[in-house]
């Protein structure tokens, strides 16, 4: 039996078909949705401390304890702590709760021009420090096990550093410590908020704050969309076109928009040491960094350290973060470098059972 062709025209015709059955499936499904389908961070939670904007949780147990000292997490400012809870099938948190983790993290809230004068002081010595002191009494515990993401790892360091009794372990993931690495990475698509920070004068800086009081949500997100151009242009007609098939798909990728869209202002003061301090005069790496008055030495440093980081992030490369290896003081360092970007190491579905188990794993051989 002959196998009939058809003709170019009609292959276009038949194409356009699927096409607009694929849109109008799309159209139905977005309809149908409701706005609790596509919730963030829903795992169950309790207010245990507030100050000022910053609130702390304590996450309730899923499993039976298996590591004794409660872990806190610390996200940064340039986004949200709801990063590390996307959805029930991508949580580092649900992950470490699963595996007999006590879990605590530290909610920043959002920042207005009212709160321009924060500094990276107020962040370590008072809002983290406090945070601590909490989990600490309520356990009655010296020291708890610190997990710092991103400028949360900063955080982290700089309290580990200032405070080194009150941290039994620190666990960091994709936390920048050499702000100039990036150009020992030799691609020319990784570092870009390097570059753009290095680029720019200190009285840029000091302009860009006073004219908008804080460092604006809106245009980090901006900065982030710009470093992929080619992603940023086609995921709201190629990305979106490919999710009108499978209703999960569309709904991991509505819960992602939803935190992307999500960037808080960076309180100003704070955003000018992160930007001129850190990252275009690299003091963190060279032990010239102060927190009112005293140096952040990361050679006072004596916990046990693990440092994740993510093989293929264009935001904070790799060799940025495993620069701490030569300058921190203790001897117990553990490095994992795991497959994904900057966010893909906590959302993506590869990395959910990597990195949840390797944090617990070397937890309870230091428990």
């Amino acid at each position: 039996m002959t196998k009939t062709h058809k003709s170019p025209a009609a292959q276009a015709f038949a194409e356009m078909d699927d096409l607009n059955h694929k849109l109008a499936r799309g159209q139905q499904m977005l309809h149908r949705l409701k706005d609790e389908q596509v919730q963030i961070a829903t795992a169950d939670k309790e207010v245990v401390f507030r100050e000022d904007k910053t609130t702390l949780y304590r996450y309730k147990s899923t499993a039976k304890k298996t590591i004794g000292v409660p872990v806190l997490v610390a996200y940064g400012q340039i986004g949200r702590y709801t990063m590390t809870d996307l959805q029930e099938d991508r949580s580092m948190l649900r992950n470490l709760l699963a595996l007999g983790v006590d879990v605590y993290a530290v909610d920043w809230g959002s920042p207005t021009r009212g709160d321009r004068w924060l500094t990276f002081e107020d962040y370590v010595d008072v809002y983290l420090a406090d945070c601590i002191e909490h989990i600490c009494r309520t356990h009655d515990i010296p020291a708890l096990n610190l997990l710092g993401i991103c400028e949360g790892g900063v955080f982290s360091l700089c309290y580990a550093a200032l405070y080194p009794e009150r941290v039994k372990n620190l666990i960091l993931t994709i936390t920048p410590v050499d702000f100039h690495q990036d150009q020992a990475e030799g691609r020319l698509n990784h570092g870009f908020i390097n570059l753009w920070t290095r680029s720019l004068g200190d009285e840029d800086i000091e302009r860009l704050i006073e004219a908008n009081g804080n460092l604006p949500g809106e245009l980090m997100s901006h900065v982030f969309s710009q470093m992929t151009p080619g992603a940023t242009l086609s995921k709201y007609n190629v990305g979106l076109l490919d999710t009108f098939d499978d209703e999960k798909k569309l709904l991991n990728f509505l819960r992602m928009e939803k935190w992307l869209a999500d960037r808080p202002h960076h309180p100003g003061e704070a955003a000018k040491q992160l930007l001129i301090n850190l990252y275009k005069n690299n003091e963190l790496v060279r032990g010239e960094f102060k927190l009112d008055g005293r140096t952040v030495d990361l050679a006072r440093i004596s916990a046990p350290v693990l440092n994740v980081y993510a093989k293929d992030d264009h935001i904070i490369p790799p060799k940025t973060t495993q620069a701490l290896r030569g300058v921190v003081g203790t001897s117990d360092y553990t490095e994992i470098g795991l497959d994904g970007g900057h966010v893909g190491v906590f959302v993506s579905g590869k990395s959910q059972g990597v990195l949840g188990k390797g944090i617990v794993d070397w937890l309870r051989q230091r428990d």
